[in-house]
């Protein structure tokens, strides 16, 4: 039998929310278990491992199923946005997520997914000389007379600043009609 003729023992594990099964894939494909909280809708009658449960659900910016919100997780998302109990303060969060080996469901270990309560610290994104962002920071460095609202933004070397200054004290030239 040749190995795509082969089924994994998972596949049967499947469902239309976010489980052990799924983080490991991820894991084996060597993917960071990072992901951003778009929203979290309180749903009821949502079809949850074959039974209708009344649940949180928090849905990603990123392609991934949504996650039930267990009352650990929903524990975890308060703390993570401030001690905040209200739904609508969960979007837009960063999360890491982890399996728990140890979880346990009706008194029976089954493994669970976990939101970490650390909050993740989210990289500003670099930018590349000659885009809409770096025309940006030219103009805000103008505006300014400093870098400091774009540095809250983005991620720039020395090098990038110096030439940032440059550029922005260069008389732009003339256009000729």
């Amino acid at each position: 039998m040749t190995q795509e003729n082969r089924t994994h023992y998972r596949k049967v594990f499947k469902s239309d929310h976010l489980g052990v099964a799924d983080l490991e894939e991820y894991l084996e494909a060597g993917n960071n278990l990072i992901f951003t909280i778009s929203h979290v809708k309180q749903e009821y009658g949502a079809k949850v491992a074959g039974k209708k449960i009344d649940a949180n659900i928090a849905y990603f910016i990123e392609p991934i199923k949504p996650l039930v919100l267990n009352a650990t997780n929903s524990k975890t998302m308060k703390n993570l946005v401030g001690g905040s109990p209200i739904i609508e303060d969960w979007s837009n969060v960063p999360v890491r997520l982890y399996i728990e080996a140890g979880a346990k469901l009706k008194g029976e270990v089954v493994g669970g997914v976990r939101i970490h309560p650390d909050k993740v610290a989210m990289q500003k994104p670099a930018i590349k000389e000659g885009t809409d962002q770096w025309n940006n920071a030219i103009a805000a460095f103008q505006r300014d007379g400093n870098l400091g609202a774009v540095l809250k933004r983005v991620t720039l070397t020395d090098i990038q600043q110096e030439a940032i200054k440059k550029e922005a004290s260069t008389p732009e030239k003339e256009s000729v009609s």
